[in-house]
């Protein structure tokens, strides 16, 4: 295992409230071969395009509408929600070799954008509302709420990615878990998956925040971080978890790619029996549902 300190794994939002790139992550900077990142703010009429090479992409519109021209495809009045906290996501993969061009609809209009290196190719997909699937996870004060956007039954080569969102005071991946090393059992069923995993944080106050944990068994990377809105910290190896300061909703923006496009993962063995004393699931959730698409 590596050793991690806390400039090698958090990167500051570099959100200066204009348009613009408000977070960025490059695969070389991050130590990883894999995921690439860019969340960008556009007002209404202004436009992102790139032409995609061998790459697999998927942009996830954090709040605002808009319309996403492809040579796959066009989707048009994309998108719903004012922000994250007031609606479900809406999202768009990509397969290699596309160029496109996403206009905003409407001002402060955010999108979050993730590209893999891949030799493969699916076809274009917009995910609306309707495809994400709802989970609430753990329970008591480590309740939280899970929007998984694309998971391993998504047509994808590698990428996967989930929302999730933490009330105020209550923990997220609790216990600690890891997916950092490949393994499976004598019927090739996958026990845990070595996955690289990145967070984009926002908050439902300006002044909120989290901390979060990553650290290994050997405990040479033991670092707590405190996440701001719009920073970014990565999870390339090691347990992690989360706590969400008290009456602030913490939102998170997960993307994982790695060995399998399966979830599995190893609880860390000295928390695991608090799983055994859950009883009930936060009555706060689900922040979000698909109700909230009602009249549109």
């Amino acid at each position: 295992m590596a050793t991690y300190t806390a400039d090698k794994l958090h990167f500051p939002s570099i959100d200066k409230g204009k348009a613009g790139a408000f977070a960025a992550l490059d695969a070389k900077k991050a130590g990883w071969d894999t995921m690439n990142f860019a969340a960008v703010r556009l007002n209404k009429g202004k436009t992102f395009e790139i032409a995609i090479d061998a790459f697999e992409y998927v942009a996830v519109i954090l709040q605002g509408r808009c319309n996403i021209k492809t040579d796959k495809g066009d989707f048009n009045n994309v998108g719903r929600r004012e922000t994250v906290f007031t609606g479900m996501p809406y999202a768009v993969y990509l397969p290699p070799q596309t160029e496109f061009e996403i206009e905003a609809l409407t001002d402060n209009f955010e999108v979050a954008s993730c590209w893999v290196p891949t030799d493969k190719e699916f076809p274009a997909k917009l995910i609306t509302p309707q495809d994400v699937e709802i989970k609430l996870l753990g329970g008591n004060n480590a309740s939280r709420q899970m929007c998984r956007v694309i998971g391993g039954d998504f047509p994808a080569d590698k990428i996967m990615l989930y929302e999730l969102y933490t009330p105020g005071g209550n923990w997220s991946s609790y216990p600690p878990r890891k997916h950092d090393t490949h393994k499976t059992d004598e019927k090739g069923t996958v026990l845990e998956a070595q996955l690289n995993r990145f967070s984009l944080y926002k908050f439902d106050r300006p002044t909120g925040y989290a901390y979060q944990r990553v650290y290994n068994d050997d405990k040479r990377t033991d670092v707590m971080m405190t996440a701001k809105n719009h920073d970014l910290i990565l999870m390339p190896e090691g347990y992690y978890t989360l706590v969400s300061a008290p009456g602030t909703t913490t939102y998170t923006l997960n993307f994982l790619a790695g060995s399998t496009r399966t979830f599995a993962e190893t609880h860390d063995p000295d928390f695991e029996w608090v799983n055994d004393t859950f009883t009930n699931i936060d009555p706060r959730l689900p922040v979000v549902d698909k109700g909230m698409e009602a009249g549109f």
